[in-house]
């Protein structure tokens, strides 16, 4: 049984492969188990590895540091991938409220932090793992390990300060979250976020009975409205028919539209009637209102079409069809004439059934080849990162220039080429399943060798009075900015409760939270307004651990 023995503890890179491998199946298989309704889920990976850590398992120091740094570069550009499309459009509006109320929590907390590290004479880099457990934020301990091995000095402290204080930053946004609940008393007066971007849809129907628009196109119509909508279809004396910009409306006709929920009374003054019907219902049968259209999704799959604006395509006019719809990565577009598309959207395409075939043709529909991984811009994309992760940035005040590093290059990067690439005809494309194997996997790996970095002297720093001060440290950190922002929130800008506990739970990175706040709310407000501040609260704090080291050392 030597080679038992051997396999596990005899420090080789086929031995590190395994540690790392069976760690990530135990700590995976933990974290499915929910105590009070809440989970660790993949967290429970780093306990896991401390576990492993304590007992004295170990891997060779120069695997460890590969599988850890591949692991956190892989998960953050995976996340600025997924996070890119949206990242730059949840500043519009309502959306930029929220971002600023995020970035509120993460400034307070941040703020805490170094009134803490200069109150309690806990060292910066043991304060900074502090925040980024109170935080639950890894790509921001990751930033910050970065930067005190970039200054030469020990990181394992850190990681260490992050693995005692993460267990109560999990919690303890829940914690705030019902103590807001109960506390805020929010009253009826408080209005839901105005998160939505202005191409989210909504369907309509109106009657033409404003005598300014009678006898006037589709397009000069639509350049009076001020408000983007696409008209989907026209009934004109009974029948049907799909709109083209120059089919001319005339009175009482009967028009199905799509656009913004906010944007239907301008659009009621500018038609003149909007009809009951609801047309946003999921159980309507849209190929049964004519037997002469048909309403099919088509997705685009050709590499041709990637990057370029809708309008060029002349679909329109070419086919004699409508596009009413794109969907994107689960979002709604308003397929208006400069939409740029990208590989994977779906488009609600109205027309005679031989028409849409050819629309079909000319868009691929292929649902096979989006299957196959794009690695190139995998790849590609990681170096960019790298590369800009290690430009020195020199900052006044500063002896030491900042670098984005492993963790703030490689999500940049994502975020830009997810946003912008298709623009440049780069297929950024990767469906939902293989983004998240690729977050799982980096995740993975970095937790399980930050866990065993971290898990040798793990339990004797929880246990004596340098532990229960990070523990408490920690906890205000994670409760007061929470309850502050959130009570600032719903009482004094009247925002719901649903929207005011994604806005929470994207601030700190929390989705254990988030799955909390959904089943309380009811609704989607969480969600949405979770995905809205994300993508720039995550940026923020992985620069601001860096900045705080840097400065405050």
């Amino acid at each position: 049984m030597e080679w038992i023995s051997n396999l596990f503890l005899e420090q080789s890179a086929l031995q590190a492969i395994i540690v790392i491998a069976l760690i990530s199946a135990i700590g995976l298989a933990l974290g499915k188990i929910h105590v009070m309704g809440v989970s660790l889920g993949v967290t429970f990976v780093f306990f896991a590895g401390i576990l492993a850590g304590h007992f004295g398992l170990s891997i060779h120091p120069e695997m460890l540091n590969y599988a850890e740094s591949f692991g956190l570069v892989l998960f953050v550009y995976a996340l600025g991938l997924q996070v890119g499309p949206g990242f730059f459009s949840s500043f519009h509006k309502g959306g930029v409220r929220l971002n600023m109320l995020a970035l509120a929590v993460v400034l307070a907390g941040t703020a805490m932090a170094i009134a803490f590290h200069y109150a309690s004479g806990v060292s910066m880099p043991d304060m900074a793992g502090i925040l980024c457990g109170a935080t639950t934020n890894t790509p921001a301990l990751g930033a910050a390990q970065q930067t005190l091995k970039q200054i030469g000095m020990e990181s394992s402290g850190a990681a260490l300060s992050c693995a005692v204080t993460y267990p109560l930053g999990v919690v303890g946004v829940i914690i705030a979250l019902i103590a807001l609940r109960k506390l805020s008393a929010q009253d009826g007066n408080a209005v839901p976020a105005e998160h939505e971007d202005a191409h989210n849809t909504y369907i309509a129907a109106f009657q033409a009975h404003n005598p300014a628009i009678f006898e006037k196109t589709v397009k000069d119509v639509a350049q009076w409205g001020h408000v983007p909508f696409v008209i989907s279809r026209i009934w004109h004396n009974g029948k049907v028919c799909i709109p083209t910009s120059a089919t001319i409306i005339h009175e009482g006709d009967r028009l199905l539209v799509i656009t913004a929920e906010k944007d239907v009374p301008a659009l009621t003054i500018l038609f003149g009637e909007q009809e009951n019907t609801d047309w946003n219902k999921d159980d309507i049968d849209w190929n049964a209102i004519d037997s002469q259209l048909v309403s099919q999704r088509i997705i685009v799959t050709r590499p041709e079409i990637n990057g370029k604006k809708l309008g060029s395509l002349k679909l329109r006019n070419h086919y004699g069809i409508n596009i009413s719809r794109v969907y994107r990565s689960g979002v709604q577009l308003l397929a208006t004439p400069g939409l740029i598309l990208q590989m994977g959207d779906r488009l609600t395409v109205v027309g005679e059934a031989a028409a849409v075939h050819n629309v079909e043709k000319v868009l691929g529909n292929a649902v096979k080849s989006l299957k196959e991984p794009n690695l190139i811009t995998i790849f590609i994309g990681i170096v960019l990162g790298l590369a800009l992760g290690a430009i020195p940035i020199h900052l006044p005040g500063i002896n030491v220039p900042v670098q984005l590093g492993l963790a703030g290059g490689p999500i940049i990067v994502g975020i830009l080429i997810a946003t912008f690439g298709p623009r440049l005809h780069m297929v950024t494309y990767t469906t939902r399943s293989a983004n998240l194997m690729l977050r799982g996997i980096g995740l993975t790996m970095y937790l399980t060798c930050l866990g065993l970095d971290a898990g040798e002297h793990f339990f004797e720093t929880v246990f004596r009075p340098e532990g229960l001060a990070w523990i408490g440290i920690g906890f205000a950190i994670t409760f007061v900015p929470v309850a502050l922002i959130g009570f600032m929130a719903g009482r004094l800008m009247k925002l719901d409760f649903g929207s005011t506990c994604g806005m929470l739970c994207g601030s700190m990175a929390n989705p254990m939270a988030l799955t909390y706040a959904s089943e309380v709310a009811s609704n989607d407000n969480p969600a949405v307004a979770y995905a809205t501040v994300y993508p720039l609260s995550m940026f923020a704090r992985v620069i601001i651990a860096q900045v705080m080291l840097l400065f405050f050392l």
